[in-house]
């Protein structure tokens, strides 16, 4: 039977971040979370539910559609593209035409020399004290890949930042983790989420968020999912 998220659901994961925090990033998480386990079909469900609770300013609404996109893009990095394109394309499918996008919101033009500083700086951001640890790791296991990271990573896919914010990102990397069961990676971003400006109560939602779209959705772990961390390296 495909799995459906339905709106008692999504009423519960909503339900679990913080009434008293100013924005709700709840959708962000489920989403992406869901896409991660492998159930694009839910994304859509998810905007749909979304959609009807945003004002009626095509501002408004083009810029959740496009949360919604771009969170996907970013989670591709993490979960895997073939799962993002394909919650892309169950996106799209029920995309009103007047939110889709037809042309590229980052700047191609931008010099890769400029990504990979802006990159950095992101990463360290994230990162904090661990990022010289962290980029170690990722220089030596292969070159290529602290490259990577740090230009396409770090700098043109989680930095552009037009779109979601540093924190928001931060939330996509934790619900992508946590439905694909990397805990090392894991602790990384709930750490970093604290680091992009989130409370320790919020990051804590954000978690039980990921991990209940998850369940939902079929995810099982081998070890559990990491617990947020009371202080931070």
């Amino acid at each position: 039977m495909t799995f459906q998220a339905n709106a008692t659901l999504l009423s519960h994961l909503k339900s679990i971040y913080p009434s008293s925090s100013a924005i709700n990033p709840w959708y962000i998480v489920s989403a992406v979370a869901f896409s991660a386990s492998n159930e694009p079909q839910a994304v859509p469900e998810v905007f749909n539910y979304v959609l009807t609770e945003v004002s009626g300013e095509h501002k408004q609404r083009l810029l959740l559609a496009r949360k919604f996109r771009d969170a996907l893009l970013k989670s591709g990095l993490t979960s895997g593209y073939s799962k993002a394109i394909n919650s892309l394309a169950a996106l799209h499918a029920v995309m009103p035409p007047e939110l889709l996008d037809t042309k590229m919101l980052r700047d191609p033009s931008i010099p890769l020399q400029d990504y990979e500083q802006n990159g950095r700086a992101f990463f360290r951001a994230t990162y904090g004290n661990t990022a010289d640890s962290v980029q170690t790791l990722l220089d030596t296991i292969y070159p290529d890949m602290g490259y990577f990271s740090n230009t396409i990573g770090y700098g043109y896919t989680y930095g552009f930042t037009d779109i979601l914010s540093p924190l928001e990102t931060s939330y996509v990397l934790v619900a992508s983790l946590i439905a694909s069961d990397t805990p090392l990676q894991i602790n990384w971003h709930l750490d970093g989420a604290r680091r992009n400006g989130a409370t320790l109560e919020e990051v804590k939602a954000v978690r039980q968020i990921a991990i209940e779209a998850a369940s939902a959705a079929g995810v099982k772990w081998k070890a559990g999912v990491p617990e947020v961390r009371e202080s931070q390296d």
